[in-house]
């Protein structure tokens, strides 16, 4: 029997990953700065309440102004310094929390009205659910099939908005077993209200189990190998092709040559990018040959190919 229980949506759940009290932390230096602008605002509003009342002869009325620029430099430049840090304070967790470690576990997500559909790297599928493994870092790399979608989950502190025509990515390392709630935060539709799901978290034993336990049709390179012959990508980047294009072996996480000068490294953005634009970063030494597969080629498809095109080696691609 699993000795792990759903847990209850509390208006602030309990942080369960590694990061949730860095992100508590910075909400309580914002939400003290707040208060300490509301406490000192309120104060000044009482202050000249008083002294200005109707009968007190003692207050100047003449609305004299006097100016004092020490004053007026020394305030403005504590409060500047005492946001600016809180900015930076932000950004860095921000960056951090999109900045996923070393040999975290890759899962691909898609939002599509009014769903969160889940492919595991060994071609389990899910639907609205994520099983995962407790004390385990977890890479996402979503995108969305229609309209502009967030995914957000609160009890790990994270969320983040999937547009697109895009590629996003967030990672998490959740603490302990448990189920925590999944929720769209963008309003995508009519039934945004029920694009909702759960997070289950599992100990690895258990979690070894369930993926021995799902139905697959091969791993995701598997399924991407075939759709790489059946769109026939192997006409041009083939080992007999006659067109000369970029070798794909080894490509991963490699960094490319363009055309304009720049570099790009080939992570899971440039190779959809490739796919779908490919005339947006052309490589150094190679004609602009190959035609777009935007529009003719499902977010699922996307998905595999790239799994495929990792899988032929490069630094970071897992075997």
């Amino acid at each position: 029997m699993n000795n792990w229980i759903e847990h209850a949506n509390p208006l602030v759940p309990s942080g369960e990953t590694a990061h949730a009290g860095s992100v508590d932390l910075l909400f309580d230096g914002l939400l003290a700065s707040a208060l300490l602008v509301l406490l000192l605002l309120f104060f000044l509003l009482l202050r000249f309440a008083i002294h200005y009342r109707v009968g007190n002869t003692n207050a100047d009325r003449d609305h004299r102004i006097q100016k004092s620029w020490r004053l007026e430099t020394a305030w403005t430049a504590a409060t500047l310094v005492a946001f600016l840090a809180l900015f930076v304070w932000g950004a860095r967790l921000y960056l951090n929390l999109y900045d996923a470690p070393a040999g975290a576990e890759t899962i691909y997500v898609i939002g599509k009205q009014w769903m969160w559909q889940v492919q595991h790297l060994g071609g389990q599928r899910e639907i609205n659910e994520l099983h995962v493994a407790a004390d385990h870092t977890v890479r996402l790399i979503m995108s969305s099939q229609d309209v502009i979608h967030s995914f957000f989950v609160p009890a790990f502190r994270v969320k983040r908005d999937v547009l697109p025509g895009t590629s996003e990515e967030i990672w998490f390392r959740p603490r302990k077993p448990g189920v925590f709630h999944l929720f769209c935060a963008e309003y995508c539709g009519t039934d945004h209200s029920r694009m909702t799901g759960r997070i289950v978290v599992m100990p690895q034993p258990d979690f070894a189990q369930w993926l021995v336990r799902q139905d697959v049709d091969g791993t995701l390179a598997a399924q991407g190998a075939s759709l790489f012959r059946q769109f026939g990508c192997g006409g041009c980047h083939g080992s007999g092709a006659t067109v000369r294009s970029p070798p794909l072996e080894g490509l991963y996480g490699k960094r490319v040559p363009l055309a304009d000068g720049t570099t790009q490294i080939a992570d899971e953005r440039y190779l959809r990018d490739s796919i779908l634009r490919p005339r947006a970063q052309i490589v150094a030494g190679y004609e602009p040959l190959m035609p777009s597969f935007e529009g003719k080629i499902s977010e699922e498809e996307i998905i595999k190919i790239v799994a495929y095109l990792k899988s032929l080696g490069g630094e970071g691609a897992k075997p």
